[in-house]
């Protein structure tokens, strides 16, 4: 099978005889892919390399979140709160959410509502805050705006359209993590079930030079109050105010089976039926505009990981990705909800489907300043790290 892949303009696309990795089930449609002499892929490789340098041995593991929580703990003392934790409602987040109670940590949990949350999503995240006893803030974007963000980049015809909540979330995790004087966000980011991430499929988050320049381009309206980090504040947050990320998952024994029995049992929490499902949006992004559009099946990378980390074969993967990834008449019911949401026609969303995909970097990047701040920082001393 001969398969075309390219993420700029279709009379660049290059004709690539179609492959599968021969340890996972990440394929071509990862443009950048690379396979050795027996077929497997670069992805696999870098999961190993990363599982052996992060992934802790015990009890070298236990020793290691022990300091972390101690180190916590001590910088927090006189604090109202001494983490933060995003609370989505998924099982990443809610797992995390449990260990650092189990922990005995002071978080503040942040919740993004940005008008696309599900019924099940609110209810896990009521059930979570009250069984944990955590304070929650609940970031709720102006819908207008928000809206007209989301149609910017579903006309730029860009690829990583969840930058628009990806950045409001960083942005507001900044903003209370200076109101409360917090240094460490922990999160639920983790190598065992989400490392493999093409970086075709995926643009950074932080990058309002990107965002604003898209916004300015295809928007209608003016952003008044949407969580932003200009390029100054990137610097003042990730450089300054030294705030330290945290992955936690990876100083404990994390597997999503026994992840979500334990929440399950322990915090009411309902199944979403797949990843990221907690929200309407993501869920039709992910399940329809990218394998519609850019030929991207996320699942693949997500069954890629955890065939990596043992806890799937790579034969349960390939018997998933035979099954549809969207129910006929539950695709269409979603189609006709966004739809309508977005104040979009079936004609004006076919158009946009059918516009060819263009580079985020097409219209501009904050990669200038980055590279104009790193030769200044490495005249200045006790600042290097800060472009590491």
């Amino acid at each position: 099978m001969i398969i075309k892949t390219s993420k700029y303009h279709p009379d660049l696309f290059s004709e690539r005889a179609y492959q599968m990795c021969t340890k996972t089930v990440m394929d071509t449609t990862d443009e950048n892919i690379s396979f050795d002499e027996n077929g497997i892929s670069n992805h696999y490789f870098e999961y190993q390399a990363a599982a052996e340098k992060n992934l802790l041995k015990e009890p070298a593991r236990s020793k290691a979140l022990e300091k972390i929580v101690a180190e916590i703990k001590e910088n927090g003392k006189g604090k109202k709160y001494d983490c933060l934790i995003g609370l989505s409602g998924g099982v990443d987040s809610t797992y995390v959410a449990y260990i650092v109670k189990e922990l005995g940590l002071r978080p503040l949990a942040v919740h993004f509502d940005n008008g696309w949350n599900s019924e099940l999503a609110v209810h896990n995240v009521n059930s979570i805050i009250e069984k944990l006893g955590f304070d929650l803030h609940t970031i709720v974007v102006n819908w207008e705006e928000f809206r007209d963000l989301q149609l910017s980049y579903l006309k730029a015809s860009v690829i990583d359209i969840e930058v628009v909540s990806d950045h409001a979330i960083q942005a507001t995790m900044f903003k209370l993590a200076s109101q409360f004087n917090i240094n460490y966000i922990i999160s639920g980011t983790n190598i065992v079930t989400e490392f493999i991430l093409p970086q075709a499929w995926i643009y950074p988050k932080l990058d309002y030079t990107n965002l604003k320049s898209i916004h300015d381009k295809f928007g209608t309206i003016k952003l008044k109050t949407y969580p932003r980090v200009p390029f100054y504040k990137y610097i003042k947050y990730t450089g300054f105010q030294q705030l330290t990320p945290i992955s936690l998952l990876d100083y404990v024994d994390y597997n999503k089976k026994d992840a979500i029995a334990t929440i399950t049992d322990k915090l009411d929490w309902r199944d979403y039926g797949g990843k990221h499902c907690e929200s309407l949006w993501t869920k039709f992004y992910q399940n329809y505009i990218l394998p519609s559009k850019f030929g991207v099946d996320k699942r693949k990378a997500h069954l890629s990981t955890l065939i990596c980390s043992g806890q799937i074969s790579r034969e349960e993967a390939m018997k998933t990705l035979e099954s549809p990834i969207y129910d006929a008449q539950e695709l269409s019911d979603d189609t006709e909800y966004v739809l309508k949401k977005l104040g979009l026609s079936p004609q004006e969303f076919e158009n946009i489907m059918k516009k060819h995909p263009v580079p985020h970097e097409f219209y501009g990047t904050h990669e200038g300043n980055k590279r104009k701040y790193k030769m200044l920082l490495e005249k200045t001393s006790g600042l290097r790290k800060l472009f590491k």
